[in-house]
C-alpha cells in the first residue's frame, strides 16, 4: 500500500499540471507559450541545472559516466531508428530525432525528482544536460542536413553547465544567495515547462495513425527495455538505477518538433509531432509501470 501511495506521490503531479496545461490550450488555443520557451531557455534550465548539480553531492565521476550511458542510448536508439525508418522507405536523417532523443527534461526531471529528490534531479539533469547538447548539434543537423556549431554555442545552458561543472569539478560550494536564487526560478521553471508541454499537447495532431504508433512503440516500449538492460549491464543500483530508468523510458522530445518546424518540410514536422503526441499520450500508461518498478526495485 504504501509503494502505491508513493506512487501517486510521483505521478499524480506531473501528470495534474500537464493536464491544466492541456485543458488551458483547448480553452485558449491562441495562448502562446513562446514566453515559457524563451524564459524556460534562458533562465529556468541554466538555474535548474547549477541548482541540482551544485547543491547535492554529484561527483564529476558520476556526472561523466552518466553522459556516457545517455551518449551510448542515443546511439542504440540510432541504429535502431536506422533500421526502423529504411524498413518503411523513410526519411532516415529527418525523422530520426523523435526515435533517438527523449524527453528527460519536461518530464523525466520532475518524475526523478519526485521518485529519488534532490540527488534524483541532479543525476536527472546530467542526463538531460547531454540530451540538450544533441538536441542543438545533432537534431538540427538532421533537421536542416546542414551542420552549424552557432546553435550549441548560443544555447545558455550549455554555458551553465560548463559554469556548473567548474564548481563540482573543484568542489566549490555554491554561495547561499545563489543557491536561494537558482532554487527558486529552477522549480518555477519545472511547473512553467510541464504546463507548456500540455499546451503543446493541445494543439498536435495525429496524422498517419499506424506509422506514428510505430514509432510511438519504439519509444515507449523498447525505450523501457534498453533502460533495464543499462541497468542490468552496467550493474547500477539505488538512485542511478532508478534515474536510468526513468530517462530511458520517456517519450519523444517536444523539442525535436519545434527544432523540425524551423529546418524540415511541412511533411516531415507533421509527422514529428504526430511521434510526440502520441508517444506522449501512450507514456502516461507505461510510466505507471515503469515509475512502479522504480520505486520497487531501484530504492
Amino acid at each position: 500500500m504504501d509503494l502505491i501511495i508513493k506512487l501517486i506521490d510521483v505521478l499524480f503531479p506531473v501528470f495534474l499540471v500537464i493536464g491544466i496545461g492541456y485543458w488551458y490550450g483547448k480553452k485558449d488555443p491562441k495562448f502562446d507559450t513562446k514566453f515559457i520557451t524563451t524564459f524556460a531557455g534562458n533562465f529556468g534550465l541554466p538555474a535548474i541545472i547549477f541548482y541540482s548539480l551544485t547543491s547535492t553531492n554529484i561527483s564529476m565521476e558520476l556526472f561523466l559516466r552518466f553522459s556516457y550511458y545517455i551518449t551510448l542510448y542515443v546511439l542504440i536508439f540510432a541504429v535502431i531508428g536506422v533500421i526502423i525508418l529504411k524498413i518503411l522507405n523513410k526519411d532516415i536523417y529527418r525523422l530520426l530525432p523523435p526515435l533517438i532523443l527523449p524527453n528527460t527534461g519536461n518530464m523525466g526531471m520532475p518524475l526523478c525528482l519526485f521518485a529519488y529528490g534532490k540527488m534524483g534531479l541532479a543525476i536527472a539533469t546530467a542526463a538531460t544536460a547531454m540530451i540538450l547538447v544533441f538536441h542543438f548539434s545533432v537534431n538540427i543537423l538532421l533537421a536542416s542536413k546542414k551542420f552549424s556549431i552557432k546553435p550549441l554555442l548560443n544555447c545558455i545552458p550549455v554555458y551553465a553547465l560548463l559554469v556548473s561543472l567548474l564548481f563540482v569539478y573543484f568542489k566549490i560550494p555554491s554561495p547561499k544567495f545563489l543557491e536561494n536564487a537558482t532554487f527558486l526560478i529552477g522549480y518555477s521553471t519545472i511547473f512553467l515547462v510541464l504546463m507548456s508541454l500540455g499546451v503543446a499537447l493541445s494543439k498536435l495532431k495525429v496524422f498517419s495513425f499506424k506509422e506514428t504508433l510505430i514509432y510511438s512503440v519504439i519509444r515507449v516500449i523498447i525505450g523501457p527495455i534498453v533502460g533495464f538492460g543499462f541497468v542490468k549491464f552496467f550493474n547500477l543500483s539505488g538512485v542511478e538505477a532508478g534515474v536510468m530508468f526513468i530517462q530511458a523510458s520517456m517519450p519523444s522530445a517536444i523539442l525535436t518538433y519545434l527544432v523540425s518546424k524551423i529546418y524540415s518540410p511541412k511533411k516531415i514536422s507533421d509527422s514529428i509531432a504526430s511521434t510526440v503526441a502520441l508517444s506522449t499520450f501512450l507514456s502516461f500508461f507505461t510510466l505507471i509501470f515503469v515509475v512502479f518498478i522504480s520505486l520497487k526495485y531501484f530504492n
